[in-house]
């Protein structure tokens, strides 16, 4: 290995405030990109880890957990034979494996979000657009409830408090250390439907305005007139440091969720955020214009 891809290496494994998604992620690339250096085949690394091409292609794409014995014996069939450089990938690897914070809720959260939340944790930039509610990082708690209860609290389904929990847990990003820039476009609609009731949004109206005073998060508000042109439905982009990671483009839907990560996808969500910043108001009149929605509450 060269002395840049030694210091890749280690470099990606010094920076502890990444999450443990963007690691495997990273740890898989290198992998593909020795692989490939070595002239070796996906089916002929799966024959030295005694499993398959499919094995080695999810590996490398960072879609499952590593074994250290597996990367070690690759490391050994792409020649990567030095103590200092096979010690970098396999501490690596113990710190990929490390489980995330949001495993103690897979009793409430379907597999296809666990992705998305790790992904939103290593993500360095969240752009968000949201046609029907205050994006979830920015709720606070009885609005969260709110939706939680579909209204109604008093025919609260038993797993209500646990995803609520879950959502204040994943807003901590936002304070931490070197927290991601949020960017969120957020329909003018969303302002005029009193999710939890006028007090608990009016409450909501003023977190938006403390929060949307750092110096990570940026709020606009698309109003009504400028609605619908750009997207018809929300999204989420998640952008990251790393350049081995492309852009995601997450979108939810009633059963589950799409990842897009192909260079058309993100090209047209990317002009479609562009547009929405512009149709947008701007963040200084946002404030302006939720101020004055709050006062008329």
């Amino acid at each position: 290995m060269t002395e840049a891809g030694h210091a890749d290496v280690a470099s990606a494994d010094a920076d502890s405030t990444r999450g443990v998604t963007a690691r495997r992620i990273v740890l898989g690339s290198q992998l593909r990109r020795l692989r490939e250096a070595a002239g070796m085949s996906r089916a002929d690394a799966g024959y030295v880890i005694r499993g398959s091409d499919s094995k080695v292609w999810r590996l490398e794409l960072g879609r499952v957990a590593f074994k250290e014995r597996d990367v070690a014996d690759l490391l050994t069939a792409f020649g990567v034979t030095a103590d200092g450089e096979r010690e970098a990938f396999l501490d690596m690897v113990r710190h990929a494996n490390e489980p995330g914070w949001w495993r103690r809720y897979n009793d409430v959260m379907p597999g296809w979000f666990q992705d998305f939340v790790g992904l939103e944790e290593s993500a360095a930039r969240i752009q968000t657009y949201e046609l029907q509610f205050v994006p979830g990082l920015l709720q606070i708690e009885p609005y969260a409830r709110a939706i939680a209860t579909r209204g109604r609290p008093d025919f609260t389904p038993p797993d209500a408090e646990r995803r609520i929990a879950l959502r204040m847990r994943r807003q901590k990003i936002l304070a931490g250390i070197n927290p991601p820039k949020l960017w969120a476009v957020v329909d003018e609609s969303v302002f005029h439907r009193p999710i939890g009731g006028r007090q608990v949004l009016r409450r909501q109206i003023e977190h938006l305005l403390e929060v949307s005073a750092l110096p990570n998060i940026v709020l606009q508000v698309i109003p009504f007139h400028m609605s619908g042109y750009a997207a018809e439905s929300p999204f989420t982009v998640l952008r990251f440091a790393e350049a081995d990671l492309p852009d995601v483009i997450y979108i939810e839907h009633l059963s589950g969720a799409l990842y897009l990560d192909n260079r058309g996808d993100i090209e047209v969500y990317s002009r479609a955020l562009d547009r929405l910043m512009v149709d947008a108001e701007t963040p200084d009149r946002t404030r302006q214009l939720l101020t004055k929605m709050m006062s008329e509450m």
